[in-house]
């Protein structure tokens, strides 16, 4: 519907509801800086121009001689991942310039189904920061498909597409395209009936995977792990989003694709981010001042943070640019290189100053806490049985470091055998882990193996845990490990930390079993308690909470772990950790 009102201030014969002036205004679309004011009508900038007209009632925001620069959009971004709430992370990334995220909310989704997605989706609305939702290409996205709560396929593609907020499919992971899944084929089709952008997440592509998700219509990617891999999506007809998370630290590395070819095809994004890194070095304003400081020129990397984001998720009508018809987030800079946000305007209120609220958003009333249906655990249910007769194995354990963050490789331990069942060894860090599967659909709660957290003693256990949020639990003693399972269900989700048969620090994740309410500082307070007493048990990972959830992800190479046992993430199928036995 056309608003009449914003039409009227923006051809001059109403006054603007607020003015911001006094300020240079960064003009991504035409790479120009140049004084300007901005006239608004409600949330939408109605007209960009000198000396706008005022009236008795127009609100005044001055710039005080500050670059005027559109709010800033995360491309990719695992809200859950955070473990805050949407109120809570809006509050935490909006001061630091932040105003739009695209995330397929993909957590919730496996938890609460479409009506969790609402709720979220409703939350942000209240907060100053937009979310532009993608679509899940499916959910679960492991393969074999784990168990979750919710399920999501064609069907209910069709009722999402018709939401305002899907601007198209999520994470459509390169195995669903080259080996042609059923349901995914079904939403790329509604995708194309629909005129909706489809989103890849392709890791570690050689040229001829890349080749297909072009052909597919992949239209963009932010899983590079090199320049070289990043210029062939680009080569190929791909948009690439140049990601930098807490822990997958990538953009110094593919900036330099920008030096090659240029930004006009490229953006930012950060996946997943810690509550105490945002506090520390910011969020996008952080990308914008490292690529600035790789070289790029500070306007361009303003457009890679903005408009270039923007224009590949076919949102640049709403936002992405200070220009007539967008919504009025906009951004008050004192100097483009060194790029720190001084205020935030974002739907033409001003909401932020120095790096915090004016006015903390205030969450939405949460339901009654209540316990997971799981049974509780001994340590004799968590147990990787021996063949009949071994005395000793040869066991496949999933090995990480922090070399290639996330990926786990085959690494090759011999065990002994007691009473049937496989012992784990703290000496070759060879640790057992568990998922055990939350929603009470079944009992699952397979055992494998693990090396490179290093834990001696404890046990470490989260249900925060994409992509199907089950509770996973690493440890180096069976019934610290039962504990901190026990510990999570009780709580109705959390983090946990075990020692020697007591809690030493638990996280309680009571929206879903995957965010809280708390406060960003709250968090990162936890987070790093938490991590520092993975430490003391001997993890030298550098994020050992962060490491723990992803290892259900079957889309990181070469090996995952789910409810339905340890995964060949490369042949797709459920295999055993016991390779031969003796």
């Amino acid at each position: 519907m056309v608003d009449r009102i914003l039409l009227d201030v923006a051809y001059g014969r109403r006054p603007a509801d607020t003015i911001i002036t006094n300020g240079t205004l960064v003009n991504v679309l035409t790479g120009e800086t140049y004084p300007a004011e901005i006239g608004i009508s409600g949330t939408r900038i109605a007209v960009v121009g000198p000396d706008l007209p005022r009236g008795p009632e127009t609100a005044v925001i001055d710039a005080g001689g500050g670059y005027l620069v559109p709010g800033l959009i995360d491309g990719h971004l695992h809200i859950e991942c955070s473990k805050l709430s949407v109120t809570s992370f809006a509050d935490l990334v909006v001061p630091y310039g932040t105003t739009s995220v695209v995330s397929g909310l993909d957590q919730i989704l496996v938890v609460d189904g479409l009506p969790g997605v609402r709720g979220f989706l409703d939350e942000a609305a209240r907060t100053g920061m937009r979310v532009w939702w993608g679509a899940p290409a499916k959910a679960p996205y492991t393969v074999p498909e784990s168990t979750v709560g919710h399920t999501f396929g064609p069907a209910e593609h069709l009722l999402a597409h018709e939401w305002p907020e899907c601007v198209g499919i999520w994470e459509t992971v390169q195995e669903f395209v080259e080996h042609g899944d059923e349901a995914v084929m079904e939403a790329l089709d509604l995708a194309a009936k629909h005129r909706l952008p489809v989103f890849g997440c392709a890791p570690l592509s050689d040229p001829r995977r890349i080749s297909g998700l072009a052909a597919a219509g992949i239209r963009l990617d932010h899983e590079s792990y090199s320049a070289e891999e990043t210029l062939e999506k680009l080569r190929r007809g791909i948009y690439a989003i140049v990601r930098e998370s807490s822990v997958a630290h990538f953009l110094e590395e593919n900036i330099k694709v920008v030096s090659q070819v240029g930004a006009r095809r490229v953006a930012f994004c950060t996946d997943d981010v810690h509550a105490a890194d945002v506090l520390a070095g910011g969020h996008m304003d952080k990308l914008v001042r490292m690529a600035v400081k790789a070289g790029v020129d500070p306007v361009t990397a303003i457009q890679m943070a903005t408009v270039n984001c923007a224009e590949m998720y076919r949102i640049d009508h709403l936002v992405g640019s200070i220009a007539p018809g967008r919504f009025a987030d906009v951004l008050i800079v004192d100097d483009l290189a060194d790029f720190r946000v001084r205020e935030v305007v974002a739907g033409g209120a001003l909401v932020a100053r120095d790096n915090a609220m004016i006015t903390p958003s205030a969450p939405p009333a949460r339901g009654e806490v209540r316990p997971f249906p799981v049974p509780e655990l001994t340590a004799g249910d968590i147990v990787l049985r021996a063949p009949e007769g071994a005395t000793t194995v040869t066991a496949l354990s999933m090995r990480m470091s922090p070399e290639q963050v996330f990926v786990r490789k085959r690494h090759d331990v011999t065990l002994p055998v007691t009473g049937g069942i496989v012992e784990p060894s703290v000496e070759q860090d060879a640790l057992y882990i568990t998922v055990v599967e939350r929603y009470g659909k079944t009992s699952n709660r397979p055992v494998a193996l693990v090396n490179g957290f290093g834990i001696t003693r404890g046990a470490i256990a989260t249900s925060a845990a994409p992509d199907d949020n089950n509770i996973i639990c690493v440890g180096a003693s069976r019934s610290d490990m039962a504990l901190a399972v026990n510990e999570v269900v009780r709580a109705g989700g959390g983090q946990v930390v075990v020692v020697d048969g007591e809690v030493r620090r638990l996280l309680p994740l009571p929206v879903g079993g995957i965010v809280s309410d708390l406060p960003a500082g709250e968090m990162a307070e936890a987070e790093s308690h938490l991590d520092d007493l993975a430490r003391e048990l001997g993890c030298a990972l550098p994020s050992p909470l962060m490491y723990l959830f992803f290892l259900s992800i079957t889309a990181i190479p070469d090996y995952a772990i789910t409810d339905l046992g340890l995964v060949d993430c490369v042949k797709l199928e459920v295999i055993d950790p016991i390779l031969s036995w003796s």
